[in-house]
């Protein structure tokens, strides 16, 4: 206690400090009733605190279905790569006409099961299990700091459908040339591109003209990575045959537009013509195989391709794993084992191919 005598007013007082703040009171006869009246005013400073402390913390809600669904996919958008965010945005679409009208606490487990089996008996397994894991990830943005917007995520201990994992298909290295030298103009430029950066097609879709240093010899890719969101560049270094395909397309290429692939089209929305990159160019590869008459495979292989041509080359794996954008050794070397029969034959294929840039015939007849 600290009540004091105050001989110049004649008086008790009490003062003490609590929670970083000085509380004082004088004007009491006795030094009794000043120390009761310390004792009341540190009882209500504890409760104050209790009550802001309550105040402060979030209260459980029952949002709707479709603003938790928006507030996810804007974060999406501002801290993910615009692939995982069109990935998003199409669950999403079912996921709005599946619980659309509900609150986010209406929406039970069994509901949930039920929609999932449905998906997987009409889609997939694979993609039954994908959107599980974004419905819980989309529950847990909801409930993990800073939201805290509710507390219940009902995708908790619903288990993913076993899946029949088949091997992925490689293609061999003379069906990628075939489908390369298939290519006409500006799609095979983006097909070279791709393989000569080991680029991501999100990467090459985002692709600047400030990106391609000339000067240096280099061009700078962007990869989101999920951990916090940040872009983080990685430097490829241009070969003779890339520089040839990015120099051509920068001196025919309209200076007021900054990506080195882009296209104009109608937004279904606001109904006007907009100049943009690409999002997702699947229907080329799909073109491509059929008119090269070899099996369909999308535009990864791409990346593998040039990974193992390296990796037989006697680049080190840590040099490969730096110019694909790998966090992690091991996805390199799922990489580099997936082209195993890349051998001299090939490696004299590919310089042939090579050679003929930019001139179709050459590649047309590169020896496949």
């Amino acid at each position: 206690m600290t009540a004091y005598f105050n001989k110049k007013r004649n008086w008790w007082q009490y003062q003490f400090r609590q929670n970083k703040k000085s509380y004082t009171k004088a004007g009491f006869k006795t030094k009794k009733e000043a120390l009761a009246a310390e004792a009341e005013k540190k009882k209500e400073v504890k409760k104050k605190k209790i009550e802001t402390a309550i105040a402060i913390e979030p209260v459980e809600t029952d949002m709707d279905f479709l603003t938790l669904l928006n507030r996810r996919l804007d974060y999406i958008q501002a801290y993910r790569s615009v692939k995982y965010y069109s990935d998003l945005k199409y669950m999403a679409k079912r996921w709005a006409k599946e619980w659309n009208g509900k609150n986010v606490n209406e929406i039970t487990s069994e509901m949930i099961i039920k929609y999932l089996i449905h998906l997987k008996k009409n889609v997939s397994a694979f993609s039954a299990n994908k959107e599980l894991r974004a419905l819980k990830a989309l529950w847990n943005f909801g409930i993990k700091p800073p939201n805290k917007w509710f507390k219940e995520n009902p995708n908790d201990g619903i288990g993913f459908f076993p899946v029949e994992k088949e091997s992925k298909y490689v293609p061999p290295i003379k069906d990628v040339i075939k489908v390369i030298s298939t290519a006409e103009g500006e799609v095979k430029d983006y097909l070279w591109v791709i393989a000569l950066t080991m680029g991501r097609m999100s990467e090459i879709n985002q692709l600047e003209w400030k990106d391609v240093d000339f000067e240096n010899g280099v061009v700078t890719l962007y990869t989101r990575k999920s951990r916090g969101g940040n872009l983080v560049p990685r430097k490829i270094p241009m070969c003779p045959t890339l520089n040839f395909i990015l120099e051509k397309r920068f001196n025919e290429s309209n200076k007021s537009i900054k990506w080195v692939f882009y296209h104009i089209y109608c937004s279904s929305k606001t109904h006007e013509w907009i100049t943009g990159p690409y999002i997702d160019r699947k229907r080329i590869m799909t073109t491509l195989c059929k008119k090269a008459g070899v099996k369909y495979f999308r535009f990864h292989p791409l990346r593998h391709f040039g990974a193992s041509i390296l990796e037989k080359e006697g680049l080190p794996i840590k040099t490969i794993q730096e110019l694909l954008g790998h966090a992690n050794r091991a996805t390199t070397e799922i990489y580099l084992h997936s082209f195993e029969g890349v051998n001299l034959e090939a490696m004299n294929l590919l310089g042939s191919a090579l050679s003929g840039v930019g001139n179709a015939e050459n590649l047309e007849n590169a020896r496949l």
